[in-house]
């Protein structure tokens, strides 16, 4: 990446040692250090901690979210309860770059390059905002992708399992995440889940809906989307959200949680504009009413149990697959826990990319040994199809592992594909 800089007699900012030159300063990170030390000719460098300095990015009050399943709602609850409430937030994630309600850029890496978060945030400062909410990837924290960079909080979703094609084990992955909380920068945390990590205790606050918390959840209800009493310390106040299932009721405390500690507002007022945020796209995205068929980006055991779980009082059906070229062991998990809340289960392709489909298929079908009504069909588009054809009057839908994805990989090649608009087309609605 190389990007305009003004510093003394350079004009640019790389952090690619291939693009040095007379003109452009190098950006030293952690991940690029090994490239600049084949170097010949040692270059004058900047470090991310004086980029931060020189930039005066600690005028942004900078939250980081990170957590197996959640990050994207949480980040995007964060930046809306902020926006309603008056102040000047910029969104950084998977869903690209967010400011003041205007996307600045298309979707990208969950947590992209030391260089390009820092440029981001400079964007962001210079078009007047106060917060910058980012999603914090397992990958990054391992790759020290966030160096340099002060949190002013660090929120804790969940930690399952994931990613273990590149950890390669659940005991690493719970070593990396729990990194990002060793220090003693404000951090809140899921009670409900903190077994799962290690921490600092210094600044750490909590949230929780069973277990004792800061910010604990009194009573809820599910039925007609999310309706909760919360207390946090003397505070007691009720919020209302169109959203639906028992994850999002944790991650709406999270993003509670969090505006409450970053602008000491008072709990009932904060929890007054939760209403405003339906969701984000994809996320147990309602894409019918009638019949009820709702999409989600669960592409994990954990995340589909998240979901599944969340509405085990419905007659489910779920249409689903698993990525080609990612962690195998997670298949016939998918499999058990689809056979475990579905009373009809179509089992299709995800991004099959490099591997054959039907392949994947029969990874995820050893989870479904012996259950009744399994179907399955590499063709997404078919399985589909075939679920809403069967789906009775009072069952609930749910196509799970793409979410907002309007592409299919298939051997290197992205095909369009959107699981909303395919639903739409064969209910007859149109977009």
């Amino acid at each position: 990446m190389k990007i305009p800089f003004e510093k003394e007699h350079y004009h640019f900012l790389t952090d690619d040692t291939h693009k040095i030159d007379s003109q452009t300063l190098f950006l030293k990170t952690s991940q690029n250090n090994r490239y600049y030390a084949m170097l010949e000719e040692k270059p004058p460098v900047i470090t991310p901690e004086e980029l931060m300095a020189f930039w005066n990015l600690d005028q942004l009050k900078v939250v980081g979210v990170t957590g197996t399943n959640g990050k994207t709602t949480v980040t995007a609850a964060i930046y809306s309860f902020l926006i309603d409430l008056g102040e000047k937030p910029a969104l950084q994630g998977t869903r690209g770059l967010f400011v003041q309600e205007r996307r600045i850029e298309e979707k990208s890496m969950t947590t992209p390059s030391v260089l390009e978060t820092l440029y981001n945030m400079k964007r962001a400062l210079d078009l007047g905002c106060n917060y910058f909410i980012m999603e914090v990837s397992s990958h990054a924290i391992d790759q020290n992708r966030i160096e340099g960079i002060k949190f002013a909080l660090k929120v804790h979703t969940n930690v399952t399992s994931d990613h273990l094609d590149y950890h390669g084990s659940v005991e690493e992955y719970r070593r990396v995440k729990s990194l990002f909380f060793a220090d003693e920068s404000p951090k809140l945390l899921n009670k409900d889940d903190i077994k799962h990590i290690t921490y600092n205790p210094i600044g750490a606050q909590s949230y929780g809906v069973d277990q004792p918390a800061t910010f604990k959840v009194q009573a809820f209800s599910l039925l007609h989307g999310i309706t909760a009493g919360v207390k946090h310390l003397k505070e007691e106040a009720t919020f209302h959200s169109p959203m639906v299932g028992l994850f999002n009721l944790f991650n709406l405390m999270a993003a509670i949680g969090s505006v409450v500690i970053l602008t000491n507002k008072k709990l009932e007022e904060v929890c007054e504009v939760v209403e405003n945020f339906a969701g984000v796209a994809g996320r147990m995205e309602v894409v019918s009413r009638e019949p009820l068929v709702i999409v989600d980006f669960a592409h994990t055991d954990d995340g589909m149990y998240q979901v599944l779980n969340s509405i085990k009082d419905k007659e489910i059906a779920v249409v689903f697959g698993a990525g080609g070229n990612r962690d195998k062991s997670k298949r016939p998990r998918m499999g058990a826990v689809a056979g475990r809340f579905a009373k009809k289960i179509y089992v299709t392709s995800d991004n099959p990319r490099d591997e054959v489909p039907e392949m994947i298929l029969e990874d995820i079908l050893k989870g479904l040994e012996g259950k009744d009504h399994v179907v399955a069909t590499p063709d997404r588009r078919l399985a589909i199809k075939m679920a809403l054809d069967e789906l009775k009057d009072g069952e609930i839908l749910l196509i799970l592992g793409k979410g907002d994805e309007d592409y299919q990989e298939i051997r290197g090649v992205k095909h369009h594909f959107d699981d909303r608009e395919v639903v739409r087309e064969f209910l007859g609605r149109g977009d």
